[in-house]
């Protein structure tokens, strides 16, 4: 544990790079081969302005960087925050509860935020208008919510007291998590279920996705599952029913282009209808 927690604490920018963009690839090659629907569509065509919000989204995260450092270092050495207000641990928990808590305020909170607040739930819906969900999916923010991911990240690290080695672990871990959860890959369901009880597996995230309430307000988590269900927001719907989009934006062609998408916060608010459960 030592050895990855030094390894975390000075990770290059090269490695991350390649974290991002190995995950990308591994799961874009993987939903060739177990695909969950057989989506129509030119792959690199779809995925070209959800690379373009990867990009802005990078931009954003390592122009900020350095205030997560200045934080993480602040909250080493003042011995602030929750996981270090606990009783001395093993260093394995001590990284365990850091990645957690981290996840729900970085990943759960800034998500739910979204959806309760009319103007957030906006900028958020550059997300949620991809009407075919893969692993590019994931990282398809629009810049002014990069920054307000970062916000709630930022306030994590300062509550929970993480140094940056953590910081560097849960933001890996959550990258990955992304690109596994939105990717268009057909798992066993039994597996799927059983993965779910623990992480957000990708059954468990395209409920999300789906274009009506009450399931688009549902499963907000990123990494770890226990979120959802200790907060109620936890739903199960049949992978086959699913529909991607939002049923009040269904304009296709719109929502693939980098020009309309960046405009999308600006619309006026408009939230998904609500259907009855099946």
């Amino acid at each position: 544990m030592d050895n990855i927690i030094n390894y975390f604490e000075t990770i290059p920018s090269l490695h991350r790079s390649i974290i991002l963009v190995g995950g990308i690839a591994f799961f874009w090659l993987l939903e060739g081969f177990l695909p969950l629907f057989q989506f129509e569509y030119k792959k690199w065509q779809h995925a070209l302005p959800n690379f373009f919000f990867t990009l802005t989204t990078v931009v954003v995260n390592f122009g900020l960087a350095f205030l997560l450092l200045k934080t993480a270092d602040w909250v080493k050495a003042n011995d602030f925050g929750i996981i270090n207000w606990l009783p001395e641990m093993p260093l394995w928990l001590y990284a365990f509860l850091g990645v957690l808590f981290l996840d729900f305020f970085g990943a759960y909170l800034a998500h739910l935020v979204e959806h309760k607040t009319k103007i957030l739930w906006m900028v958020h819906l550059v997300h949620h208008t991809d009407h075919k969900v893969d692993t590019t999916t994931a990282n398809r923010h629009h810049p002014i919510e990069s920054v307000i991911r970062f916000v709630f990240t930022l306030f994590g690290v300062f509550i929970v007291g993480t140094p940056i080695a953590l910081v560097f672990l849960y933001q890996s871990l959550s990258l990955i998590a992304t690109q596994f959860g939105h990717a268009n890959i057909k798992m066993n369901r039994k597996l799927d279920k059983a993965l779910s009880y623990v992480i957000v597996s990708p059954d468990m995230h395209k409920v999300h996705h789906h274009n009506v309430l009450p399931y688009t307000d549902s499963n907000y988590g990123n990494i770890f599952s226990i979120w959802d269900r200790l907060f109620g927001t936890f739903m199960s719907l049949d992978r086959d029913t699913i529909v991607y989009g939002v049923d009040t934006f269904p304009d296709e062609k719109t929502n693939s282009n980098v020009k309309d998408l960046l405009k999308q916060p600006f619309h006026k608010y408009r939230k998904p209808t609500t259907h009855n459960k099946h």
